[in-house]
């Protein structure tokens, strides 16, 4: 019979390693499929992005319309928008001297119904003052070349000049712009500052 006495010393040695050679092979198949299995792929996160808030336009609508106030309107609205918005003129009010199609700007003012040109004669030789007005309000971004020379100082020739000064730099930002005119000037501005809007 055979017993684990009768191995020699070298078979033990020889078992003992084919023994551990065994083992480690096995830790190694239990352990590398697990370690060096492809991972799971992770979708990466979806962002949610909140949109972006919209320019708006703070339009002052006055005058003769059916809801006068200030109204919020979206970047690019024109003139028309922003009378709609305001319920639209009053019965009878014409607005052929505004250009419906006009391209708003932030701040700006419509005057709707403005007061027509005042036409005084003064006889007995002494000159004559015709379509000019010291109470008319004149919007100088929509104004026409007919509405600016109701005001005092302001001609055809000054007129043309403010029309082409506002097609080369855009709308006016601020009334005190007017100025910048070429031969406008300071003095001119003072005495008729409180007819302007924008």
């Amino acid at each position: 019979m055979f017993t684990f006495s009768d191995v020699t010393q070298g078979q033990r040695k020889f078992l003992l390693i084919a023994a551990l050679s065994v083992v480690a092979v096995a830790g190694a198949f239990s352990y590398f499929p697990r370690s060096h299995a492809d991972p799971t792929p992770v979708a990466p996160p979806i962002i949610l992005k909140s949109p972006e808030p919209q320019p708006t336009l703070v339009i002052d609508v006055a005058g003769k319309v059916l809801h006068p106030g200030v109204y919020h309107l979206p970047a690019n609205s024109r003139a028309i928008d922003a009378i709609t918005m305001a319920g639209g003129a009053l019965k009878g009010v014409s607005m052929l001297d505004i250009n419906l199609a006009h391209l708003l700007v932030d701040g700006e003012q419509l005057v709707i119904g403005a007061p027509a040109p005042v036409v005084s004669t003064v006889h007995k030789g002494k000159s004559s003052s015709v379509g000019k007005s010291s109470s008319a309000i004149v919007n100088l971004n929509t104004a026409t070349a007919a509405q600016l020379q109701q005001l005092q100082g302001v001609g055809p020739v000054m007129a043309l000049k403010i029309i082409a000064f506002r097609k080369s730099h855009g709308a006016f930002t601020s009334i005190a712009q007017v100025a910048t005119v070429p031969g406008f000037g300071k003095k001119r501005f003072d005495a008729i500052s409180h007819q302007l809007r924008i």
